[in-house]
C-alpha cells in the first residue's frame, strides 16, 4: 500500500523518516517546503501539494497541529474533499477534539472514504526511537489495514472501538502526562530553592518508585535548564484545552488539570509556548518571585475555562 504522509513537524517529520527507512512506498507533503527534503533524501516522493498526496496514495496520515490545519489539508467544505477522501484511508494522528473527529469521519465515509482516528502517547524522541503508542478508532476493517502500516512508528497500538473512542483516549493519557510532568517540574523547583544539590535530588528520585519513563525523560532537562523542544508548551496547552472541554461537556470535575491549565496560560504567556513542557518551571518561577498566584486569564480570542463548579 503506497501511504501518504503530511505535516513534517516535530513529530511528523521523525514518524515519516521512519516509514521511509522501513522501505514504506512513501508520498509527502508539508506547508513549509524545506523540511520535507530530508524525505527526499530517503527515498520518499515529494508531492506539490496536499491533493496530489491523496491522488499518489491509498492511506493517507495527517500529523497536524490543529483542526483547522486538518480541515484544510482535506479541502473539508469544498469540492475537493470528496475527490480526495473517495477510496482512500484518511488517518488522523494528531489530537483534536472527539466532536470534530466524530463529524469528520461522517463525511469521510459518506464521500466513499474510510476513517481511522490514530492519536498517538509519545514526544519527539519516542517519534524517533519508532516507540510510539497508537490508539486506533474507526470501523474494524480500516483499523486492521492501518495498523501494520504504524509498525515502524510504535511500540504498542491499541485499538479502542469506534471514533471519537481512540482520542477520548489519548486525552485521559494525556491528562496524566500534563499533571505528571506538572508535578515533576514543581517538586525540582521546590528542592532548588531550598538549596538541595540537583542533581542529588533527581538521583534519589530516579531510584525510588515514583520514578518512570517520562521522569527519566524530563528530569535531566530540568537538571540541564535544557528546553529544547520534545512536546512544546503550546501544545500542552491545546490539548489541556480539549480535555478541560471534554470533562465540561460529561459534567466532570479536573481540579488538578485545572490548576495545570493556569501554568501553561502562564507559560505561553510568558513567552516559552515554543520550548518544552518543562518551561512550566518559568510560570512557577514567575509565581514564586510575584508571591501570588496570577488570576487565570486566557490568550486573546479563547474563552478561559474555569475551574468545574465555579462560574
Amino acid at each position: 500500500m503506497k501511504v501518504g504522509f503530511i505535516g513534517l513537524g516535530v513529530m511528523g517529520r521523525p514518524m515519516a523518516l521512519r516509514l521511509a527507512a522501513a522501505g514504506t512506498p512513501l508520498v509527502v507533503w508539508n506547508r513549509t517546503a524545506e523540511r520535507a527534503e530530508p524525505l527526499r533524501a530517503a527515498g520518499a516522493e515529494v508531492a506539490a501539494d496536499p491533493g496530489e498526496v491523496f491522488a499518489r496514495a491509498e492511506a493517507v496520515l495527517l500529523m497536524l497541529a490543529d483542526e483547522a490545519a486538518l480541515d484544510a489539508v482535506l479541502g473539508r467544505g469544498t469540492p475537493e474533499f470528496a475527490a480526495r477522501v473517495a477510496g482512500r484511508i484518511v488517518v488522523p494522528m494528531g489530537t483534536t477534539s472527539p466532536e470534530h473527529s466524530r463529524a469528520l469521519e461522517a463525511e469521510v465515509r459518506a464521500a466513499g472514504g474510510r476513517y481511522v482516528e490514530a492519536p498517538v502517547s509519545g514526544s519527539r524522541v519516542p517519534a524517533e526511537r519508532g516507540e510510539l503508542v497508537a490508539m486506533l478508532a474507526g470501523e474494524e476493517s480500516a483499523v486492521d489495514a492501518v495498523r501494520p502500516l504504524l509498525a515502524p512508528l510504535c511500540r504498542e497500538t491499541f485499538g479502542c472501538g469506534a471514533a471519537p473512542g481512540a482520542l477520548l483516549m489519548k486525552l485521559a493519557v494525556n491528562l496524566f502526562l500534563i499533571t505528571l510532568v506538572t508535578g515533576l517540574t514543581e517538586a525540582f523547583h521546590f528542592a532548588d530553592r531550598q538549596g538541595l544539590d540537583r542533581r542529588l535530588f533527581l538521583e534519589v528520585l530516579d531510584a525510588g518508585p515514583m520514578a518512570s519513563g517520562v521522569s527519566r525523560m524530563k528530569a535531566p532537562k530540568l537538571r540541564e535548564g535544557d528546553f529544547a523542544v520534545q512536546a512544546a508548551a503550546l501544545d500542552v496547552l491545546k490539548n489541556n484545552r480539549l480535555i478541560a472541554e471534554a470533562a465540561r461537556a460529561a459534567g466532570l470535575a479536573s481540579p488538578l488539570l485545572d490548576v495545570c491549565h493556569a501554568l501553561f496560560e502562564e507559560t505561553v504567556g510568558l513567552g516559552h509556548g515554543g520550548q518544552d513542557m518543562v518551561a512550566v518551571l518559568r510560570a512557577i518561577e514567575a509565581r514564586t518571585g510575584s508571591g501570588a498566584a496570577p488570576s487565570r486569564s486566557a490568550p486573546p480570542g479563547q474563552a478561559a475555562v474555569q475551574p468545574f463548579g465555579m462560574p
